[in-house]
């Protein structure tokens, strides 16, 4: 295996004919670099996408941050190289390296992918290959660093059950150090990997696939999943942080522009709106917010360090932060002259929200984005999003008469029971959006339509219903390209339909699933994230080498009753809540925020909770005011087809 020293020697040949070389070459204001001899346990952090993409990822930062302040470990960085670093590394045989010190990844103890989305599954592959590790874990050995993952998508573990040794379920702040202690006690017991896993199958919310057995329906459906180890838990549940920790503040300044060159500030975790799309509000709660003091705090001790000029005020719902006109009103106090652009993403569709925009002077665009996500209140209350067309319009007024010139409007096709007259309703809708703005401002006034296509996620409502195929996405945007299109002042954007199919296959698949990607990718599938690189015949081929049909994963109606490939894996909301607000979405019926009235989702408690409880006491969400008397059970809302004997 080559030394750093070789690495950058060779890299200094090849990086003047390379893209964007400044994406390889580290040295970055406020890396951390940490004797390599001096420690441990050394960790890389790896983003399996570019970059210009993964170095916006605040997950990695939050981890990076916390491992590299324990005096006995280091936290490096690595991510996917473009194609033409690929080719040249390939060709010089140089090996992934980290950017800190550049040690290939294969010198390293514990390898963690970041997978925030199903699309970056061929890439973790192909950085595993060029790392040199083999990228089936079975064929890894004690000399092989630890491959363990996180993120979103690693809710369904089972797609990617074959390639990592362990996943990550739930938030990492805590689990991480456990995972670090863990493999530094195994390597003083000097025992097999096989005792390795056994021993990070104890950590709360670490699951590891070797340890279990998958057994299918004669109908091929997935039929249950058994552990084969007494070590390993018949059901891993998500890790949950009980307070939000510090957060980092020397942020790594980029020496090339990345897709969000800000300071990002989490002040919030968790959503109680319930959308019923929408995963991450499933799966982030329960809700915790950050302070306003800590936040101004945090934004100025980042500036200090930085020299960044956008501040991300981050969450899922930033207008459901309890203090958050304080927190508008101290940001724009704080930093009033400095020309500073604050963004407040996640706003509600309200006046209230428009006002806290207006708040922040100096931060002002030209555009303000609101997500209705449906066009009709009737789709909007299938969804659990009950926002009515007069409060979006009056809202818009608002936003044009105080001086925004664009609205951005996020939509989705395919949502469940879609017509095509609630296709229409989205191209009408913009169209009035577009004339009260010409009421106020004229000519000025600008739409963008963004439309996205709906694919059911796992540990959601929605993960019973089938998804669109290509022919109905392409039916229904061909419907808005028709109306929209002549709109002069309206900009249409949409999802590739073989996009959508892409996603749904993986997000919903079980473990037969990690043939077809191993497949994709030995027959060339790298970025499938990337229009130019997304090849759709691959994987088609990749699913006819591994006998199995895309559709049965993408199109298929699930029984109420049918078991999960996902069903081991607890995000904390129990199956009877999914289940019941599943029933209520085919009757139109919506749920108020649980903040205001407690619906018993089954939210999971945090470790400490769980410990204080006194025997045969029930622990309570403390997010939500208490409720006198239980709620009402919903039955014979419709006739829902199950499994007969």
């Amino acid at each position: 295996m080559k030394k750093p020293e070789e690495i950058k020697s060779l890299l200094e040949r090849i990086l003047p004919a390379i893209q964007k070389p400044g994406r390889y070459t580290g040295g970055e204001l406020n890396q951390v670099v940490k004797d390599w001899d001096g420690v441990r346990t050394r960790v890389v952090m790896a983003f399996p996408d570019i970059y210009d993409i993964g170095m916006s990822n605040l997950g990695i930062f939050i981890l990076y941050d916390q491992l590299n302040k324990r005096a006995d470990a280091l936290a490096e960085r690595c991510f996917a190289p473009w194609t033409d670093m690929e080719a040249a590394m390939r060709q010089h045989q140089i090996p992934l390296y980290s950017l800190e010190t550049m040690h290939p990844l294969g010198e390293f103890d514990i390898i963690g992918f970041s997978l925030p989305y199903e699309t970056l599954y061929t890439n973790t592959l192909n950085m595993l290959d060029l790392a040199g590790i083999p990228v089936f874990s079975h064929d890894r050995t004690e000399k092989h660093p630890l491959i363990i993952a996180g993120g979103h998508s690693t809710y369904n573990p089972e797609p990617m059950h074959a390639f990592i040794d362990a996943f990550v379920i739930g938030e990492g702040e805590d689990v991480i150090d456990e995972i670090v202690s863990t493999h530094q006690e195994w390597r003083s017991a000097g025992t097999s990997r096989s005792d390795l896993l056994k021993r990070l199958s104890q950590i709360w919310g670490v699951y590891v696939p070797a340890l279990y057995d998958v057994t299918y329906e004669d109908d091929g459906t997935f039929k249950q999943i058994t552990p084969l180890d007494n070590a390993a838990p018949k059901l891993v549940m998500k890790r949950i942080v009980a307070q939000l920790p510090p957060p980092p503040t020397r942020f790594i300044v980029p020496y090339i522009d990345t897709i969000h060159n800000r300071i990002p500030i989490e002040i919030m975790r968790g959503c109680t709106r319930g959308c019923r799309f929408c995963q991450a509000g499933m799966i982030t709660r329960p809700v915790r917010e950050r302070s306003v003091s800590e936040v101004v705090e945090t934004v100025k001790e980042a500036l200090r360090h930085t020299g960044f000029e956008e501040i991300g005020l981050l969450s899922l719902s930033s207008s459901d932060y309890t203090h958050v006109l304080e927190l508008v009103k101290e940001v724009g106090s704080a930093f009033a002259g400095e020309h500073l652009e604050v963004s407040l993403p996640s706003l509600r569709i309200e006046s209230f929200s428009v006002d806290l925009m207006e708040a922040l002077r100096d931060s002002r665009h030209s555009g303000f984005t609101l997500a209705p996500e449906a066009a009709t209140e009737r789709m909007r209350k299938i969804i659990n999003k009950p926002v009515s067309t007069e409060q979006l319009l009056n809202t818009a007024h608002e936003i044009y008469s105080r001086g925004w010139t664009t609205i951005k409007l996020y939509f989705m096709i395919g949502h469940p029971s879609e017509t095509l007259d609630d296709v229409q309703a989205i191209a009408d809708l913009c169209k009035e959006v577009l004339a009260v703005g010409r009421k106020v401002i004229g000519r000025r006034a600008k739409v963008h339509a963004g439309v996205s296509t709906f694919v059911p996620k796992p540990h959601t409502p929605f993960q019973w219903v089938p998804c669109d195929t290509a022919s109905q996405v392409i039916q229904k945007q061909d419907l808005l390209k028709k109306v929209l299109y002549r709109e002069r002042d309206i900009k249409l954007s949409l999802t590739d339909p073989n996009d959508t199919q892409h996603e749904a296959w993986l997000s919903r698949g079980d473990r037969r699933i990690s043939g077809v990607i191993y497949s994709a990718w030995r027959k060339g599938a790298i970025f499938d994230a990337w229009k130019e690189h997304y090849h759709h015949d691959t994987w088609l081929e990749a699913f006819e080498e591994n006998a199995l049909d895309p559709a049965f994963y993408t199109h298929r109606q699930r029984l109420i009753d049918e078991a999960f490939p996902w069903e081991h894996i607890s995000a904390g909301v129990r199956r009877k809540f999914l289940t019941e607000d599943y029933l209520w979405s085919l009757r139109g019926q919506t749920r108020v925020d649980c903040r205001e009235r407690c619906f018993a989702c089954g939210i999971l408690p945090t470790f400490a909770e769980l410990r204080s409880l006194n025997p045969g006491e029930v622990w309570q969400c403390p997010e939500v005011k208490p409720i006198s008397k239980r709620r009402p059970v919903i039955t014979n809302l419709v006739e829902i087809p199950v499994h007969t004997n």
